[in-house]
């Protein structure tokens, strides 16, 4: 393991960190970085060596998502995206399936995007109306996904797509290719944040899908999808963890340099106290995240620890990047600091892949039965 976050750094540290701010200043998605990844074996990670993983567990991995974070968040998040899209195929595919697509995916060949969010359908996920009909040897796709992260650069896209009116026993996933004729994505969004990722709408037009892409069994789709978003939160509280120390460690070294009365402010109550404050709650965040994964690894239930993780890890990264501007003060409203980014950063990771406010639905729940 040791070994694994050894190697996660030195690439990072090489590849990432000296032009993430120009990249994203710039917009440039990063797509050689996942290439580079992919080569060294860090974009599959969590699966079987059979088809070119690594078979680590989620504790490894996660430790991996927050160094690349740390570094880099729009990498960190790819990854985790890459991940996510990969579940489907890996835990719902048969082996003839994944013989033909997961080496290339799982090796950086192919870049993937996770098609379940519409415009109209976002936390209540099940409201999708996205639809695969059946034609021929084959399903027609139609409909339009929303919020895609690498929605127009991917080269592969698992869509979740409605082929009954059952709610949720009627949805079901494929896996559609890049170029697939009818497949187009819109003017990427002008974000606040992670302006080097790219995020689209995808626009499904009377896209042909072979029967041999559909994973799973029909409306087995809803169930994957779930069961994919539990890894997935976890991969999100590691960036969120990745992106607050970042922005603390920023804030350290700018704290013991920058002097005012005669000394550094460090040593005054009111910042010591604070990045105290940071300082705890950045671990607090990786030992929850850690606890959810060490239960996955082990077989046991982790759907609410997950999303435990995710929500205090995205609540804390958007604290600790928020004092961390303030720690800096006016250079920290400007871009010769990377906390402004930061900042600007943290907050859609309250937002994706289940926004904070479900994921207290969810604990919620599962406290009250």
């Amino acid at each position: 393991m040791n070994e694994l976050l050894e190697l996660t750094k030195e690439i990072a540290d090489k590849e990432l960190a000296g032009v993430a701010a120009t990249a994203e200043r710039q917009e440039q998605f990063p797509r050689e970085a996942f290439r580079t990844l992919g080569q060294a074996g860090l974009l599959g990670l969590v699966y079987p060596q059979r088809w070119g993983g690594a078979e680590v567990g989620y504790t490894d991995y996660l430790q991996v998502l927050e160094i690349l974070a740390r570094r880099w968040l729009t990498v960190g998040l790819g990854v985790s995206v890459h991940t996510l899209s990969c579940h489907a195929l890996a835990t719902a595919g048969t082996d003839h399936q994944r013989d033909r697509w997961l080496p290339d995916m799982l090796g950086g060949d192919l870049l993937g995007a996770y098609c379940l969010s519409e415009p109209q359908s976002g936390s209540d996920a099940a409201g999708l109306t996205t639809s695969a009909v059946r034609e021929g040897q084959g399903y027609r796709l139609n409909g339009t996904k929303a919020w895609i992260t690498h929605g127009g650069v991917a080269d592969f896209y698992t869509v979740m797509a409605r082929t009954s009116a059952d709610r949720t026993a009627g949805i079901t996933a494929f896996l559609v290719q890049g170029d697939a004729a009818g497949l187009t994505t819109a003017t990427p969004e002008r974000k606040m944040g992670m302006r080097g990722s790219v995020t689209a709408q995808v626009i499904l037009d009377d896209v042909q899908v072979d029967a041999d892409r559909r994973l799973g069994d029909e409306g087995a789709g809803f169930r994957i999808a779930l069961n994919a978003l539990d890894s997935g939160r976890l991969g999100i509280a590691a960036c969120a963890v990745g992106l607050a120390q970042a922005a603390l460690d920023v804030a350290v070294d700018y704290a013991g340099q920058r002097t005012q009365f005669g000394k550094p402010i460090a040593a005054f109550q009111g910042v010591s106290f604070t990045l105290a404050d940071m300082a705890t709650g950045i671990a607090a965040g990786r030992a929850l995240y850690l606890d959810a994964a060490r239960r996955r690894d082990a077989g046991e239930p982790f759907s609410t620890q997950a999303a435990m993780a995710k929500l205090f890890c995205t609540d804390m990264a958007m604290s600790v990047t928020t004092n961390a501007v303030q720690v800096l003060g006016g250079a920290g409203y400007v871009e010769d600091y990377p906390v402004e980014r930061y900042m600007r950063e943290a907050k859609v990771l309250q937002i994706v892949e289940g926004t904070n406010e479900i994921q207290r639905l969810v604990i919620g729940r599962a406290l009250t039965g």
